[in-house]
C-alpha cells in the first residue's frame, strides 16, 4: 500500500488545474411570459428580483461559488467577493 505523504490532495489538483470552466455574474432574474418578451424594445425596463445593495452571485459553470460587488477597473467591470460559498452549501443543489 502506498504512502499518504501529505501531498496526494496537491498532486490531484494539478491534474485539473488547466481546465476552462466559464465563470458568470448574475445580477438578477425575472419571469415573464413569451408574449412579454416579444414586447421589448430597446428602451424597456426589466425589473429583476434584487434590490439596488444587494450583492452578485459568482457562479462556476452555473453553481454559485461567490457573491461580491460589482467595480470598475481600468475602465472594465469586475468584481470584488465578499462572501465564498462553501462546499457543503455548493453541492446542496446536486442533491
Amino acid at each position: 500500500m502506498a504512502e499518504d505523504n501529505g501531498s496526494a490532495p496537491s498532486a490531484n489538483l494539478d491534474v485539473i488545474q488547466d481546465i476552462e470552466v466559464t465563470v458568470s455574474m448574475e445580477l438578477g432574474r425575472t419571469q415573464m411570459t413569451i408574449r412579454d418578451l416579444l414586447q421589448l424594445s430597446q428602451g424597456s425596463v426589466i425589473e429583476l428580483d434584487r434590490m439596488v445593495d444587494e450583492p452578485m452571485d459568482v457562479l462556476v459553470n452555473g453553481t454559485l461559488v461567490a457573491r461580491g460587488e460589482v467595480v470598475v477597473v481600468d475602465d472594465k467591470f469586475g468584481i470584488r467577493l465578499t462572501d465564498v460559498v462553501g462546499p457543503i452549501e455548493r453541492v446542496k443543489p446536486l442533491k
